[in-house]
Order: C-alpha cells, then structure tokens, then sequence
C-alpha cells in the first residue's frame, strides 16, 4: 500500500466523487477501456437499451464551455462545500473531466492518481500490529477526516441540482473519454451502487503484506472494485458515513430521471 489518496464524497466524485479516494496504491497505469464483443441475439432481438436520461430545467444562463469550466467549478463546489481550507483539497485544473474520469474507474480495479480530483490523504497509511497479524490502525480513519467533513458539509439536493444544471459538459468529458455512444447518467448509477454494496466492514481489517503493498487478508474483499476497497479501508465508521451520503445523492436524482428506451442502430 503506497500512500493513501483521499476519497472526497465531493460528488460521486462531484457525484460519487466525494465518495471514494482514500486509495494508497497510486502511480498504476491507466486502466485500458473494456471493449466486449457482442454476439448476435437470436430471435427476438434484443429489447431496447434502457437510459436513465437527466432532464436539465429548460430556462438557465449559458453554461461555461468545457475548456473554460474550472473557476465555475470551483465556485460551485465552494458554494456547498462553505468551506474555504477544505476547499484546499480540490485540485483546480481539468475538475469536471477528472471526476468523470474517475467515476468511470471506481467498479474497475485500479484508478490512476493523475486523474483524481482532490489531493491525497496527508501521512502514510498507519497499520497496527505485527506480521503475522497485521491490521488497518483505529489511528489510520483520522487521516480521512477532511474528506469526510466535506462528505457531511454537503447538502444532496443542491449537489444533484449542480450536478444537472452542468450534465452537459459531464456528457462531453465522457464521450471525450472515449464513449461516444454512451450517457455518463447510466455509469454514474452504476458506479453508486457498487459502492453502496460494498461489505460493511468490521474492526479489525486484516492486511497481508506479500511485496510493496498492502491487500486485504480476505480474499473477497481484495477481489472487489477499486471504489468498494477504497470505502472499506477508510474505517467502519466512515464507511457509514459516506454510503449515507450516497443513498441520500441517489435518491435526489432519481426525483430528476426518466428511462427512455433507445432503439437498436440495426
């Protein structure tokens, strides 16, 4: 386990974003985009995907080109953040294509620093006990307190109404990502609940040390996404606090969301 990065709920990464990145084993290589092949259906063919489309409020000011979005970003998030020192923790260029991109990587296994949108958690990752019986340190869930103030800060209806007021320039991040065809509304449902089914964790959290980093001692827990370790490392208690968070995000954008069925390009 390198050094931790910091898991800001600030938004599912603005959404889920503030959920997820107290990840320690940075410097990994971008994970490549996942392509599956697709084989033919037989008869009948294959219903309609199902999009859970975001509808934007109709009357509004222009929004910033993506290019130019980083200072209303930040303004943005400062207004619900209300915190000027935790606001310190963000990093101020490329926000928006960065939580998009760091959305994307929480069900993978790994998620690159370069792309995350806070700055990592300060100190090295605190373990307790010896070799044969290593754990994650009660001292360690301190480190995180930042992010988690920032967790508690936020108020779910006004982020998910930030959230919509600047889909669009979500969805451009996310076909520049490399999904044309997508709709970044979809992934970000997917990514909250994979972390809402994220184990609750119980005291003590068993580590194995096989080379440079930390793993979980239970195989199961180790085989879990990236965004699912990340909240259980951060401790039992901030776990609860964060997936709070989530559920009370995912239950203001349902209140902003219709399926609409999109017919096969043939």
């Amino acid at each position: 386990m390198k050094k931790s990065l910091s898991i800001a709920v600030a938004a599912i990464a603005i959404l889920g974003g503030i959920a997820a990145y107290f990840y320690w084993q940075h410097n990994q290589p971008v994970p490549e985009p996942i392509h599956v092949q697709v084989l033919p259906s037989p008869q009948p063919p294959p219903k309609p995907e199902v999009r859970q489309v975001i509808e934007a409020p109709s009357v509004l000011p222009p929004l910033p080109a993506l290019a130019d979005s980083d200072n209303f970003m930040l303004d943005s998030l400062a207004g619900l953040v209300n915190n000027k020192s935790l606001m310190k923790l963000f990093h101020t260029e490329r926000i928006i294509h960065n939580i998009v991109a760091t959305i994307d990587n929480l069900p993978r296994r790994r998620a690159p620093m370069s792309v995350m949108p806070v700055e990592q958690a300060s100190g090295k990752f605190i373990t307790a006990g010896t070799e044969s019986d290593l754990a994650i340190s009660p001292k360690n869930a301190a480190r995180y307190t930042p992010y988690v103030r920032i967790t508690q800060a936020i108020d779910a209806r006004k982020l998910v109404g930030l959230y919509v007021r600047l889909y669009p320039l979500f969805q451009q991040a996310y076909v520049e990502l490399g999904y044309p065809k997508q709709y970044f509304n979809d992934r970000l449902i997917v990514v909250l609940d994979n972390l809402l089914a994220a184990p609750d964790i119980k005291e003590p959290v068993r580590l194995v040390q096989p080379s440079v980093y930390y793993l979980f001692a239970d195989p199961d827990l180790e085989g879990r996404s990236i965004g699912q370790r990340i909240l259980m490392r951060t401790s039992s208690k901030n776990e609860v606090i964060i997936k709070g968070k989530l559920r009370e995000i995912k239950q203001e954008l349902k209140l902003h969301m219709h399926e609409k069925k999109m017919e096969s390009a043939g």
